[in-house]
């Protein structure tokens, strides 16, 4: 990458954090006359982390910040911040706006009610969920509403979940659209969960996606105006008209 030496002095602290990643060739008239480089590698410290995640949780080009595990419990240590860490990279969670919050509650509304005196029980976020693809492989999700059938013999002496739901539930938003449709479809599904509702208020739409060994085995779209209803649990429906007003 070259800037300019003003454009270096003006926004030294954002081409620093990218030093860290790539080299930086500095020009004055035209005429290349400095490089900055860092160690390359991973982040030297949390703020530095930070800063690149939120960059990249403005700028919605881009897809999330590639850190180790063991950065991202860092990161979200003592914070109140909402963070997801998938195959690798850090998401900076956005804040919902309404569309998003009206049909997350009428869909756990719902739930709560059809599930109720089952050993059944949704949850929304902000709720930690860790899923593992393999010993290595550690990814740590929110899921806006998720239906956890084993509490009791999941739940850790930390009092986290340490599980996997029966079912997820993720309501669209602009900046979580491609992760949600895709990267959270491939992970639900070959991680155990064996239901996942994918909620669009843009188009008034959801699709239900089934798992089996691993794999998406069945799918079904329902619109305004019908009723969503679970592979999973019998009676478990809910009125689209109420979500989607």
């Amino acid at each position: 990458m070259k800037v300019t030496s003003t454009e270096l002095q003006n926004n030294f602290g954002k081409y620093l954090m990218l030093a860290a990643r790539e080299e930086i060739i500095i020009t004055r008239n035209g005429m290349e006359i400095a490089k900055l480089s860092g160690l390359g590698g991973p982040f030297h410290d949390r703020s530095e982390l930070l800063g690149t995640v939120m960059e990249r949780a403005v700028d919605r080009t881009y897809g999330g910040v590639k850190a180790t595990y063991e950065e991202f419990l860092e990161l979200t240590k003592d914070t109140e911040e909402r963070y997801e860490y998938i195959d690798g990279e850090i998401y900076a969670l956005a804040s919902p706006k309404t569309a998003h919050q009206a049909a997350l509650t009428e869909i756990f509304v719902r739930f709560y009610d059809c599930l109720k005196g089952s050993k059944c029980r949704p949850f929304v976020a902000p709720y930690d969920i860790t899923l593992r693809r393999n010993m290595e492989n550690i990814n740590v999700v929110q899921p806006d509403i998720m239906v956890i059938c084993d509490l009791e013999e999941k739940l850790g002496d930390d009092d986290y979940y340490k599980g996997v739901p029966a079912l997820a539930v993720e309501i669209l938003l602009e900046s979580t659209r491609a992760k949600d449709m895709i990267k959270k479809l491939d992970l639900y599904m070959s991680c155990g969960v064996k239901e996942y509702w994918i909620v669009n208020p843009g188009n008034k739409e959801v699709t239900i996606y089934l798992s089996g060994d691993g794999e998406i085995s069945s799918n079904m779209t329902f619109r305004k105006n019908e009723i969503a209803r679970s592979y999973i649990f019998e009676g478990l429906s809910v009125e689209l008209d109420r979500v989607f007003r």
